[in-house]
């Protein structure tokens, strides 16, 4: 759901860009099997599925598809997909007045989280490696 001036976004990417372009060559090869999508927000519908009050909560990212560790030979095909979204990391990032800094690394531990959760690690998981 695109919510963002274009200018925020765009600005947004950059960033993201930069991360992207610092993860380790076998990280941004994951992407390739777990597409990276962005969107501004979720759309209300994703938040209540997910337990959250659209109205009050933010979601910065979403892991969905079955993690490395719950597959198996006789699974289906459910596609996996990492899910980024501006509104929220930059919100939890202090806003832009926080400075690109703390956006880029809210971006960062964002993206790490999800990309946990692809390797089957759970909340308790990420929380201890920094990445909650």
């Amino acid at each position: 759901m695109d919510i963002l001036p274009r200018r925020e976004r765009a600005r947004f990417d950059r960033l993201l860009e930069t991360v992207l372009d610092d993860l380790p060559a076998a990280l941004r090869d994951l992407l390739e099997d777990a597409p990276l999508i962005v969107d501004d927000a979720p759309d209300d519908a994703l938040l209540r599925e997910l337990g959250m009050d659209p109205a009050a909560d933010d979601l910065c990212g979403l892991h969905t598809g079955v993690p490395l560790t719950e597959r198996s030979v006789e699974g289906g095909g459910e596609t996996e997909q990492i899910h980024l979204f501006r509104a929220g990391i930059i919100d939890h990032a202090g806003g832009w007045e926080a400075g690109e800094d703390a956006v880029r690394r809210e971006i960062r531990v964002t993206l790490l989280h999800e990309i946990g959760h692809h390797f089957g690690l759970d909340e308790n998981d990420l929380e201890a490696l920094g990445y909650a």
